[in-house]
């Protein structure tokens, strides 16, 4: 076995602005993934009216 990991996608959360990658759990939808985590998503109207 390679001790190596691959390259994977990245995006940039809207909310927090910090880079995270792809999971295993986004696979079907990771076109629509917009945020790094429930916390995020949950304060994005916050960050908007700012």
């Amino acid at each position: 076995m390679s001790s190596v990991k691959t390259v994977l996608a990245e995006k940039t959360c809207l909310v927090c602005l910090r880079p995270f990658n792809w999971r295993k759990k986004w696979q079907r939808d990771w076109a629509n993934v917009k945020y790094c985590s429930k916390r995020c998503a949950g304060n994005r109207n916050r960050s908007q009216n700012d």
